[in-house]
C-alpha cells in the first residue's frame, strides 16, 4: 500500500502525532521507509490503528489496549483472559456511571439554588461553588432566590 503518515492520518481520522505516540509505545509497529526516509504505511497499519482507536472509543487504557493487541498477535490463545479484562472494564464504566449521577445530581442541586438572574452577590450557584465543606447532594441544596 505504501502511504505516508499525513495519509494515514485523515484515512483513520487520527493525530499524526497519536500516531508517532503509539509507534513510541509499541502499539503500532514501525513502518519501512522509503528511499527519502518517509514513512510507508500498510493496510495492516490501518487496520491495527483503527483497532486500536475504537478501544480507546470505549474508554479503555493503553494498557488494556496493548493486552488485547498481544491477544490478537497469539491467536491460539482462547479468549477467557480478554473476557475478564472486558468484565472488569465493565465494572469500571459501571463505577464511573454512578459517579456521574451523582455529579448530575450535584450541579442540579447548584442549578436549583439559583431560580434567575440576580446580582452575582446572591448567586445560590457561586455560593454553593464557594462552600468546600461539603459536597451537597441531590435536593440538600440551599435556595437563594
Amino acid at each position: 500500500m505504501g502511504i505516508k503518515i499525513g495519509d494515514l492520518a485523515r484515512l483513520t481520522e487520527c493525530q499524526v502525532e497519536t500516531i508517532r505516540y503509539y509507534e513510541k509505545e509499541g502499539l503500532l509497529p514501525s513502518p519501512p521507509r522509503s528511499v527519502g526516509n518517509f514513512r510507508l504505511y500498510g493496510e495492516a497499519h490501518v487496520e491495527r490503528l483503527q483497532f486500536i482507536r475504537h478501544c480507546r472509543s470505549l474508554g479503555m487504557t493503553l494498557a488494556d489496549v496493548r493486552t488485547l493487541l498481544g491477544y490478537r498477535d497469539t491467536p491460539s490463545e482462547d479468549c477467557g483472559a480478554i473476557n475478564a479484562l472486558l468484565d472488569q472494564h465493565i465494572r469500571q464504566v459501571e463505577v464511573r456511571v454512578t459517579e456521574l449521577i451523582q455529579l448530575k445530581g450535584h450541579l442540579t442541586a447548584l442549578r436549583d439554588s439559583c431560580a434567575g438572574a440576580r446580582p452575582t452577590p446572591a448567586c445560590g450557584i457561586l455560593e454553593g461553588l464557594a462552600d468546600c465543606s461539603s459536597h451537597r447532594g441531590a435536593g440538600q441544596a440551599t435556595r437563594h432566590g
